[in-house]
């Protein structure tokens, strides 16, 4: 019977082992494929403002966006981005104004400016998306957040293509993205964990779980 449980562990081990190293292999994959084509919308995550004023950071996601539009791939963007503790300005009207500084319509920029997490973010365009009769986006951030912020956002019901930044490295610390944000089951009571807190095999645990929890939403 023993020797059975072992035989059993040992299969469930190398099943994890290989489930996980696919996982790792197609968020490295997705960090630096660009998959943009004609799409509704282009979705630009947010990031750090300083006093109105973009981060380099998200002036690289945004210069991305705004090469996409002038492209022809989208005729609006979306900019998102709550306050980040700042009293005067939140990452989405930051966005907003430094495109419109660079060119870009007002009517053509899409705002959203209440969310505090890559995961609220994702949920909030998803539901501007829909409420405008969007169904398909490119999504704009840097390479490690494409693969989960892509996965949200497909459950939504919307059709994604990844588009990473310029101007990163196209190797770096593995899935970086996981842990710099919670993370949140897509069910009515959002169960979230922060992932700071998880080793990344745990991590990517989570998210087979969380697809394996909720097959109605693989697409």
């Amino acid at each position: 019977m023993r020797r059975w449980l072992w035989v059993l562990l040992l299969v469930l081990a190398v099943w994890l082992a290989v489930i996980v190293g696919q996982t790792v292999s197609e968020i490295e994959r997705q960090a630096i494929v660009d998959e943009a084509r004609p799409a509704d919308v282009i979705v630009t995550l947010g990031a750090a403002e300083y006093n109105g004023r973009p981060s380099p950071v998200l002036r690289l996601r945004l210069n991305h966006a705004l090469d996409l539009w002038r492209e022809g791939y989208a005729a609006l963007i979306m900019t998102t981005g709550g306050a980040g503790g700042d009293p005067r300005y939140t990452e989405g009207i930051v966005g907003r104004d430094y495109l419109v500084q660079q060119g870009v319509p007002s009517e053509q920029i899409i705002v959203e400016e209440q969310s505090e997490s890559t995961v609220q973010t994702i949920i909030a365009a998803s539901e501007i998306m829909r409420r405008m009769g969007l169904k398909s986006a490119i999504l704009v951030s840097d390479g490690y957040h494409i693969f989960r912020a892509k996965r949200i956002l497909e459950q939504a019901g919307m059709t994604v293509y990844g588009s990473p930044r310029s101007g990163q490295p196209e190797s770096g610390p593995r899935l970086r993205a996981f842990y710099s944000q919670s993370c949140c089951l897509p069910d009515p009571g959002m169960l979230c964990l922060d992932l700071c807190l998880l080793p990344a095999p745990a991590v990517i645990l989570f998210h087979l779980i969380e697809i394996e929890l909720f097959p109605g939403n693989r697409r």
